[in-house]
């Protein structure tokens, strides 16, 4: 089993302390580094995530720090010594287990969180206080060894921070006591150096970041894997000197309608700034002047059209002349549902040899499986129930008749290779906006015609470049008054440090 490169595993929690054993045995001395670079991960992610809010670090405010005997309240504390750093925001902290038994490196994190902050803005509290609001509340009770049920001591301190109010309530690793009754209810949770297999039942409850501490260096083989942006360290290399456009491969897209042409546009778009070499498209005649004209980048191939303003089926001679150095090709985004239409699709799918991405209304249970061209799905749910038949079972049970990669999309998008499922958590609801979705198919359709031969690392590269640049775009204009093309902007800021 070959995994990708730029993942990591996703560990359950047995497995999760068998690798901390095996890495630190222990050792204070290679822990302490590590919790520190927790602390400063922490800080940086909650900190994107209250401006994705609308909270900087000028406004005033105080942070509640709920700390439990171990390494995931030293991680919180340590997040609070860096987020004291410019702001002047006060810091609670409620050791729910006493001060007196904290564990060493935990101890060692009040030290320094009351040595470098001060005693001004750094307190003790004994009790949660529900009067006002807090900018944040970060749950360092409980890691990854917490064993239920929840102490009756934790339930009282948790119950009360749930009734709280605050811009954002944030878990370190996982949330204190996990599903039982009464655990803490996290907006974000953020999962520190390891992603532990019981954050997927949290999976559309909550923001889930994975904070990639370095642990893994792509040696591990597992099943379930998460994506980092490690990922995209292609794309950030410098490109050969004698290439041209021709070394980059050639995207050909069949798609749109006058019912639906903004998908495709949104498509294209997204394709030209895939890095692929050239990208030729072919939609309806009465559309294809006005794209022409917004993305003069891509060749424009007007088609003959049905009465309704779908592809008809006599286009089907002019395409076949283009694709003969066609790398890959994309169909679907704003091609309607037509019989006409898709009968030309099906035949075209029966001869097509490069590898294919199936998007939109191509994803049709009649479609997917034609052919011998290997190819890359792209579902939302509703269409993955429309192509399979698996009524709610595993993702992992899918078994196509030809060589197929599946991208499901939703608040985790899952990749299926065939004999991983890969975890892209990059994005959020800022993505819960129409288009969205023929971008991220126009990602992952030039990615493909770059590297033909690797269908798990194209899916891969535009689920990641798709979730990081709508992060982006969160962090720097909020989630509300934004449009989906300003993904396309934040493409190169993504990789580009």
């Amino acid at each position: 089993m070959n995994t990708l490169s730029g993942s990591d595993p996703i560990l359950d929690c047995a497995a999760a302390a068998a690798f901390e054993q095996d890495r630190f045995g222990g050792d204070e001395t290679k822990e302490w580094p590590a919790m520190r670079a927790a602390g400063e991960a922490l800080a940086h992610a909650i900190l994107a995530d209250l401006n994705v809010a609308g909270v900087t670090p000028a406004q005033s405010g105080r942070v509640l720090v709920l700390v439990g005997k171990g390494h995931n309240g030293g991680d919180a504390m340590l997040a609070a010594a860096q987020l004291a750093q410019g702001t002047n925001w006060s810091f609670e902290i409620g050791f729910i287990f006493s001060q007196n038994r904290l564990r060493p490196l935990a101890e060692r994190a009040w030290r320094e969180l009351q040595a470098e902050v001060g005693s001004e803005r750094v307190r003790a509290v004994r009790r949660t206080n529900a009067a006002g609001s807090y900018i944040a509340i970060i749950d360092g009770v409980f890691g990854f060894q917490f064993r239920s049920p929840l102490a009756k001591l934790a339930l009282s301190w948790l119950a009360g921070a749930n009734e709280m109010k605050a811009e954002l309530k944030c878990a370190v690793d996982l949330p204190s006591g996990l599903s039982d009754p009464g655990a803490f209810q996290a907006d974000a949770i953020y999962a520190t150096g390891i992603f532990k297999s019981p954050l997927l039942e949290h999976v559309g409850k909550s923001r889930l970041r994975y904070l990639d501490l370095g642990f893994f260096v792509d040696e591990a083989e597992d099943e379930i894997r998460v994506l980092t942006s490690r990922v995209l360290d292609p794309l950030r290399s410098l490109r050969a000197v004698d290439s041209d456009k021709r070394t980059y491969g050639q995207l050909a897209v069949i798609g749109g309608s006058r019912s639906y042409p903004g998908a495709i546009g949104m498509a294209v778009a997204a394709a030209l700034q895939s890095g692929v070499g050239n990208v030729t498209a072919f939609v309806p005649e009465s559309i294809a002047p006005a794209f022409a004209a917004r993305w003069p980048e891509a060749m424009w191939m007007g088609c003959p059209e049905t009465e309704e303003g779908g592809i008809a089926m006599e286009a089907g001679l002019m395409i076949r002349r283009h694709l003969e150095r066609a790398t890959a090709m994309l169909i679907g985004p704003g091609i309607g549902r037509e019989a006409e239409t898709l009968a030309l699709v099906a035949d075209l799918i029966r001869e097509i040899k490069c590898p294919l991405v199936l998007d939109a209304d191509a994803l049709q249970p009649e479609l997917v499986d034609l052919g011998s061209a290997p190819r890359v799905l792209t579902p939302h749910q509703g269409e993955f129930d429309r192509i399979t038949n698996l009524g709610g079972r595993d993702l992992s049970e899918l078994n196509w008749s030809v060589p197929a990669v599946t991208v499901l999309k939703g608040p985790v998008t899952r990749i299926f290779d065939g004999s991983v499922v890969y975890h892209g958590i990059h994005g959020g609801p800022v993505l819960a906006r129409g288009g969205s979705g023929d971008m991220l198919a126009g990602l992952v359709g030039g990615r493909l015609a770059v590297q033909p031969n690797d269908l798990a690392l194209a899916a891969a590269q535009g689920v990641v470049w798709h979730g990081m640049a709508a992060q982006w775009v969160a962090e720097h204009r909020g989630e509300i008054a934004v449009r989906t093309s300003e993904i396309l902007s934040a493409l190169n800021s993504v990789i580009r440090p």
